[in-house]
């Protein structure tokens, strides 16, 4: 028998593939889906039925390409928005034999309308299930968010808190097996663990502590979550069946003189923020290869031709990667060498760090100029609405970071920005946007408003 879990850096998605008996089966396959081939041919098995807990927000699924490399059958849910044109549909008390073991799908609406979960049962001890695919309905520490029909919030909440009870009533031995993990946009109270139990969830996860489904549905609306644009186009890929990732998951190199000459929308600098605030190259905006999956959909979309630069090599595979799985790889090429660059004399660009004292002394100056009329700076707060909901500096202002991709608008490009959040990593992605949109009166508050904190506790 085989069961492993494949996580996806990054995104924190989490897919399984399970067998017995020469049959096996996978549950929320990603994009790049060759893995889980290689996984079942390697333990003698052949894959048969491919599960899908829901239509996915964040990523593209693999069913349709797996589908077409194995020749197993794809089961969606009922009631998506369009028709999923891959699959088949799985109702309530559907059953699937895997050899040995048994899937049962439940109807779980809620985070999603067409939001299946899938209980396992050993037919060995078939009285009770061993576990349970939750996909985005019950995560390690947290529950599905709800806010994908806004006309229909009451509505949706309710659904996603009956659906709990019916995967709550598989009893407390089940293990659950979410569709990701902490660091998901699908959830924002996850645990580090990605294994638990419905009866450890049942005692520790706090949405379960809530008893009345009124309650429960008051606490889901007041939620706030933001959907970045490409969210539209991996609902509609999901139900339409996105193309093939690449064969070769590594971007073309281009040499400096090529990448002055490509024909792009967006110049990325992947290195970490520190060398990009240092050196970056005029007109390219900063996105650190590590928050690539949770901040690429808000500044690129469908289409548009990115070129990288890079810290090395690996950074470039690595952003290919996270890049393919959410179907904006349109992807010249890639360049490393912004250092070596330099050293051939080639113009290079720099963002200022400053710190709480300067942001004190400049927040000082800020009370006295707008109270003169002659104020020309802005503390700008790019964190989340829950984040300045905690904690906010008195005097600054506040846009999300994700937001700016359509609100820099709203900015003044004479006016001198200070960005800022609880580090300085989405600072500088922030502070590289409006740079590369042409303001020049940037710079960074290093530390945050974790710095901010700790210096008042002092």
């Amino acid at each position: 028998m085989l069961f492993e879990t494949i996580k996806t850096s990054g995104l924190s998605h989490l897919s399984y593939l399970l067998g017995s008996d020469g049959q096996a089966a996978v549950i929320d396959p990603r994009r790049d889906c060759d893995i889980y081939v290689e996984k079942a041919r390697a333990a003698g098995l052949r894959i048969t039925h491919i599960f899908e807990t829901h239509r996915n927000e964040d990523l593209v699924s693999g069913a349709p390409m797996l589908a077409a490399l194995t020749g197993a059958s794809v089961y969606h849910g009922p009631n998506p928005e369009q028709p999923v044109v891959y699959a088949q549909t799985a109702r309530e008390a559907d059953s699937f034999a895997i050899g040995q073991l048994e899937i049962k799908v439940l109807e779980t609406p809620g985070h999603t309308f067409d939001h299946l979960a899938y209980a396992i049962y050993d037919s060995a001890y078939p009285e009770r299930a061993v576990g349970v695919f939750t996909g985005d309905a019950l995560f390690v520490g947290d529950v599905g968010r709800t806010d994908f029909y806004p006309d229909q919030r009451e509505k949706v909440a309710g659904l996603l808190y009956d659906s709990l009870q019916k995967i709550l009533a598989l009893g407390d031995q089940a293990i659950i097996y979410p569709a990701h993990g902490a660091g998901s946009v699908c959830g924002s109270g996850m645990a580090d663990r990605e294994f638990s139990s419905v009866g450890h969830e049942r005692l520790n996860n706090p949405r379960l502590q809530i008893q009345s489904r009124e309650q429960f549905i008051e606490d889901k609306i007041s939620e706030n979550h933001y959907q970045p644009p490409y969210f539209r186009l991996m609902e509609r890929l999901n139900m339409q069946g996105g193309e093939p990732a690449p064969i070769i998951m590594r971007p073309p190199n281009l040499t400096l003189e090529q990448l002055h000459n490509c024909d792009v929308d967006h110049l990325i600098d992947i290195r970490e923020p520190l060398s990009y605030a240092s050196a970056h190259l005029p007109g390219s905006m900063s996105l650190p290869v590590g928050m690539i999956p949770s901040f690429a959909g808000w500044f690129i979309s469908e289409g548009e031709r990115v070129a990288l630069v890079a810290e090395d090599e690996q950074q470039l595979a690595t952003a290919m990667e996270h890049l393919v799985r959410i179907a904006l790889d349109n992807i010249v090429g890639g360049y490393v060498g912004v250092v070596s660059a330099a050293k051939q004399g080639e113009s290079v660009e720099q963002i200022a760090m400053v710190t709480t004292d300067v942001v004190k002394y400049r927040l000082q100056r800020h009370k006295d100029n707008v109270d003169s009329g002659d104020d020309t700076w802005t503390l700008l707060d790019v964190r989340d609405a829950d984040e300045r909901a905690e904690a906010a500096i008195e005097g600054s202002e506040h846009i999300y970071v994700g937001q700016l991709n359509e609100r820099w608008r709203e900015l003044d490009k004479n006016r001198h920005y200070t960005l800022m959040c609880a580090s300085g990593e989405r600072a500088t992605i922030a502070a590289g946007w409006l740079a590369s949109q042409g303001f020049e009166h940037l710079d960074i508050y290093l530390g945050g408003m974790s710095a901010w904190q700790a210096q008042a506790k002092k």
